[in-house]
């Protein structure tokens, strides 16, 4: 882990200006926006799990049911509403306080991380069976109907806020996208550089000890959890806005394990890291859907062995290392070669005094 708790907050505004100019050229110099969408999409479900993971220390094996969450309660409720202005704070608000409400039981229950995991694992596991078995007209919320395995099809994609009519699709889509995942980083690190996101370093690094200094660590737990999982939940509408359908797959165990793989390949203890990982392995698994000879899921096995063999700290942590030990070493040398340089002049000085000495 590479953002000890005095540099998780802090923005490199440099980088951050550079990588906003990337994004938001990306689609002038690449015409197929829908694949750059889904990579934004991506990057921000990856985000909301590096946040509590990388820095509280909290293993979701189930973030996939926030996901899910977000995309299903957008989609019934733009059934509903007609437009996405209050779906989209709903796909929020909804894994927001299923995941408060679960991370109350579990934090202040003091369940194990073991425990932990397969508790979130299970909750994933139960929405993916319920909505696949929700087939019928019984199954409806309002005007909308679950329609089991086959999803929702057909709901409002996103629109400009009062007018359903002005939707929001292609460029301005992806931009809009674009710039929620650049607000969420940012309030991301803001979290971290207040006393709060010091806390969840602390509790990452020794839980007892932040304890016993007199920290409610229950409810900071509860807090990041709840945080993440409405992070997950926005990424989960986008994503919902982007396919135009919401299956049961959006809860499968696949995707869960697909979330976990992008933050520790692009580098747990990192935002960045996670981010880079998931829009490169989501580039990577449309690319190998255009062929049948390789499973995707064979793919992405090999490529987390590869990682934690190799490089288990991540590949955003791994090359920040190397370029930190390249620039010691440089300034290492500097060093020595200002030190021969102030210690040249004595020898000729030495010389000089001998010379003058054995003058008659």
């Amino acid at each position: 882990m590479i953002d000890d708790a005095p540099s998780a907050g802090r923005i490199r505004w440099g980088w951050f200006v550079a990588w906003a100019i990337v994004m938001a050229v990306l689609p002038l110099v690449f015409d197929d926006t829908h694949t750059l969408s889904l990579m934004a999409i991506t990057s921000l479900a990856g985000l909301s799990l590096a946040l509590m993971w990388g820095y509280a220390g909290i293993l979701s094996f189930g973030h996939a049911a926030y996901f899910g969450l977000g995309a299903y309660t957008y989609a019934i409720a733009a059934v509903n509403f007609g437009e996405s202005t209050v779906p989209v704070l709903l796909s929020i608000l909804v894994p927001a306080l299923l995941a408060a409400a679960i991370g109350a039981m579990m934090f202040w229950g003091r369940i194990g991380d073991v425990y932990l995991g397969v508790i979130t694992l299970v909750v994933s596991l139960i929405l993916f069976k319920f909505m696949n078995a929700t087939a019928g007209d019984a199954y409806k919320i309002g005007d909308a109907r679950l329609g089991g395995f086959n999803g929702i099809p057909g709901f409002q994609i996103l629109n400009v806020p009062g007018d359903p009519a002005a939707q929001v699709f292609g460029v301005p889509f992806y931009y809009v996208i674009a710039t929620c995942l650049a607000l969420c980083y940012l309030l991301c690190r803001w979290i971290l550089s207040t006393a709060f996101g010091r806390t969840l370093v602390g509790i990452r690094e020794n839980e007892l000890r932040v304890e016993l200094l007199g920290y409610d660590v229950p409810a900071h737990k509860t807090a990041v959890f709840t945080i993440g999982a409405g992070m997950a939940g926005l990424s989960g509408a986008f994503f919902a806005m982007w396919a135009e359908i919401v299956t049961p797959g959006v809860f499968a165990l696949g995707m869960s394990a697909e979330m976990i793989v992008w933050v520790i390949a692009g580098g747990l203890g990192t935002l960045i890291g996670p981010m880079m990982g998931a829009a490169a392995l989501t580039l990577l698994k449309l690319m190998l859907g255009q062929q049948t000879v390789i499973d995707n899921s064979l793919v992405l096995g090999a490529i987390m062995v590869v990682v934690v063999l190799l490089i288990p700290k991540g590949i955003v942590p791994t090359v920040a290392g190397w370029r930190g030990r390249r620039e010691r070493s440089v300034a290492s040398r500097r060093g020595q070669a200002s030190g021969r340089k102030r210690r040249a002049p004595a020898p000729a000085a030495d010389a000089a005094g001998a010379g003058t000495g054995s003058a008659p």
